[in-house]
């Protein structure tokens, strides 16, 4: 009888454990259950619009950046008298061929001539050139057609170093960039960032911009193909792009501090329950 006694008194512990695994198991179930929405498709894919299979846009023009002052460029200087080309690059650095963020809490100097408020740079020998106003291509060609003097068919490689943009908010990567080539999109900013997280709203992205001395805000709808004909297509030296989370971001966000709590306590109470019982 005891025998019989002491089996049935550790059935019931064991039923009771299992049933308590169950019960902590199905809180869990249900907060994610809680914590997980559905997101339509229609609001992550990119460039809806036309179904025809050889179907086209006209993008908008790209932007030419004009050097200004305070700008940071690096000009860089050869010939085909290499020797006496040196001369002319004291500053030895050339800036690499992809973007890069910045990883540091500050910024890193950047190496090069600096545009000074009367908009010129002062290149050795050749004194000091007018650059402001003009792109880098112009400028390349009016610092190569100064150095004939001095140079035999020499060629003047400018590269404007503030060219800098940041990309905030939901995306996989925000970060500041350092744009070399002078040109980008909005979409290839956002893949430099890489990409827009399932929970960012793609509908409604950002770009602040600042002419004139205003600042100006613009929205973009990545999921539909007219944003290849909009003046942000393209985006300009110290644009910021910020994509706002999405309201399943926000509900799960709101939800979890709602229901955190209340499933802590209700495991903690199961854990305590069952440790007295075994």
């Amino acid at each position: 009888m005891l025998y019989e006694s002491s089996s049935t008194s550790n059935f019931s512990l064991n039923t009771l454990s299992a049933n308590g695994l169950k019960a902590i198991l199905a809180v869990l179930g249900g907060l994610v259950f809680m914590l997980s929405s559905c997101v339509s498709s229609k609001e992550v894919v990119y460039f809806q619009g036309a179904s025809a299979a050889n179907d086209s846009i006209l993008v908008a023009a790209p932007y030419v950046p004009l050097i200004q002052p305070a700008d940071v460029l690096s000009v860089q200087i050869n010939s085909l008298n290499p020797e006496k080309s040196v001369i002319f690059n004291p500053y030895a650095a050339v800036p690499g061929t992809a973007a890069t963020p910045a990883t540091t809490g500050s910024l890193p100097a950047p190496v090069g001539y600096i545009v000074s408020s009367t908009g010129e740079i002062t290149i050795p020998l050749l004194g000091p050139v007018k650059v402001s106003n003009l792109s880098v291509e112009q400028a390349g060609l009016l610092i190569a057609e100064k150095l004939t003097r001095f140079l035999k068919e020499p060629t003047v490689d400018v590269r404007n170093l503030n060219f800098r943009i940041s990309v905030l908010g939901e995306v996989a990567r925000p970060a500041l960039f350092t744009i070399p080539n002078n040109r980008i999109s909005i979409i290839e900013a956002l893949g430099l960032a890489g990409d827009v997280t399932i929970g960012g709203r793609r509908d409604n992205v950002l770009v602040v911009r600042e002419e004139n001395g205003a600042k100006k805000f613009a929205r973009i709808d990545l999921t539909q193909r007219d944003l290849f004909r909009s003046p942000y297509y393209y985006l300009r030296p110290n644009d910021i792009v910020y994509v706002e989370p999405g309201k399943v971001r926000l509900a799960a966000t709101d939800r979890t501090y709602q229901v955190l709590p209340i499933v802590l306590s209700a495991v903690s109470i199961l854990s305590i329950v069952l440790t007295r019982l075994l």
